[in-house]
């Protein structure tokens, strides 16, 4: 996998051979695909976490004393509606060694096993620490989608213009 930049202009994309581009576009959608899976990850744990705040502060409905591990499917269940524009994507663990490591390192590091052995005011900094991380893990999907759409658009633009033809898709040039 390339180590893609934060963002590729379309000019440059329009730059790129055609089969850079394809290879771009597949690049930014295995590594959306990565950080989708990282996102979720963090938006568990912060799910987790409000759920806990909530129960201590009896805004839930739930026995102040009952811990939030007996409601953590629903907890973790996909409630919410999907966004505009929303992808489908196959969230599966991440292929490549860096954004496992840096998922090991984001969990390690607000290490919440034990939400009863924390203050309210350290389960609120570990959400503001994994909301952070969560802003900043979608501020990069939000870019690799657009270079994969930028690809998308500039290889339809090539066929359309007849700068590519689906004859050479199909004998793989």
């Amino acid at each position: 996998m390339v180590d893609l930049p934060d963002g590729v202009a379309p000019e440059a994309i329009r730059a790129l051979t055609l089969s850079r581009v394809r290879e771009l576009m597949r690049d930014a959608q295995r590594e959306e695909n990565d950080l989708s899976y990282l996102r979720r990850l963090l938006q568990g744990r912060i799910d987790i976490l409000r759920a806990e705040l909530a129960r201590r502060a009896g805004r839930d409905g739930a026995e102040p004393t009952s811990p939030v591990v007996g409601r953590l499917p629903e907890i973790l269940s996909e409630s919410r509606p999907p966004t505009r524009g929303a992808r489908h994507v196959n969230v599966q663990p991440p292929r490549t060694d860096r954004y496992r490591s840096w998922i090991e390192q984001l969990l390690a590091d607000v290490g919440l096993s034990d939400l009863a052995a924390h203050t309210d005011a350290e389960l609120g900094e570990a959400l503001d620490k994994l909301g952070a991380h969560e802003q900043e893990v979608s501020s990069r999907r939000h870019r690799l989608q657009r270079t994969a759409d930028d690809c998308a658009a500039e290889i339809t633009r090539r066929y359309r213009e007849g700068e590519a033809k689906v004859d050479d898709l199909l004998s793989g040039r």
